[in-house]
């Protein structure tokens, strides 16, 4: 198996929404995004089937040492040695490479966040930066298209949290911010026995509606010159509202269940986004 049949065996066994808007990229790009999501899932993967933290923080420091190694031209990991040839080609910059593993890592330090800033730390590093990443394999000429990938790996960060609220406290995690909690009267025990209430979808209600704020903002952002080469974010973000108008429609029963679109509807939102904008 080549490095880059490893990395899209890893995203197209993921089922992630991202996978879907990279079938429209021209072969090179698609390489190339393919690779990156393929190292995020490898790190993530690390924090999330690893149960011993002083087993995961090894693991992702011998990713950190990877990086540096690939970037010095000797990748060992077949994920290492498909991104290699594009990290140039696309200016991936190693810093933001190595910010995501310093997200990672922060799940093995925190499982609450006390308010929405804290959060949006968090969400830079495991999201926001790899929107930057994105941004730059799909192709930009503007520096404002920068600005608009970090702000919708922002939303792609919240819609993941509101997803996965129940799977995540079934983990022992609160992505939800405390003092919002507190505002709704929602405990954390609430959370981690999953006790569905009025209040609870009072709270839901709240971050659904901020995730669309922050879709929006980012849309705002995005310059009109760069719109075509960026479809793949909007693709995703069609996705990703439709996922959101979902939840809310359901009722925001998320404790219990993981709420998901079908492979067909993600796949048509997603041409449809290509085709029509």
């Amino acid at each position: 198996m080549s490095p880059d049949e490893y990395c899209q065996q890893k995203a197209a066994a993921s089922g992630s929404s991202f996978y879907y808007s990279f079938l429209f990229l021209p072969p090179q790009r698609r390489l190339a995004i393919t690779a990156l999501y393929a190292f995020c899932r490898e790190v993530d993967d690390t924090v999330d089937e690893i149960e011993d933290t002083m087993v995961a923080r090894t693991k992702l420091m011998w990713w950190r040492k990877e990086i540096a190694a690939m970037l010095e031209g000797q990748p060992t990991h077949p994920v290492t040695k498909a991104l290699h040839p594009h990290v140039a080609t696309y200016g991936l910059k190693g810093e933001h490479l190595q910010a995501i593993i310093d997200g990672m890592e922060m799940d093995l330090d925190q499982s609450r966040y006390l308010d929405y800033p804290g959060l949006q730390r968090y969400c830079w590093h495991v999201a926001g930066v790899v929107g930057v990443l994105s941004a730059s394999i799909f192709g930009h000429t503007q520096p404002g298209t920068l600005l608009f990938a970090e702000k919708l790996g922002l939303a792609f960060q919240l819609t993941n949290i509101i997803r996965d609220v129940g799977e995540d406290g079934r983990k022992g995690r609160i992505y939800l911010p405390v003092n919002e909690l507190q505002q709704f009267n929602v405990t954390a025990a609430d959370i981690l026995n999953a006790r569905h209430s009025e209040r609870f979808e009072a709270l839901m209600k709240f971050q659904v509606e901020r995730a669309q704020a922050v879709y929006d903002e980012a849309f705002a952002l995005l310059p009109r010159e760069d719109r075509r080469a960026q479809r793949p974010g909007l693709m995703m973000a069609a996705i990703y509202r439709t996922l959101l108008d979902e939840i809310a429609r359901d009722g925001y029963h998320v404790l219990h269940q993981r709420i998901s679109l079908t492979p067909i509807r993600k796949l048509w939102l997603a041409w449809k986004t290509y085709v029509f904008g």
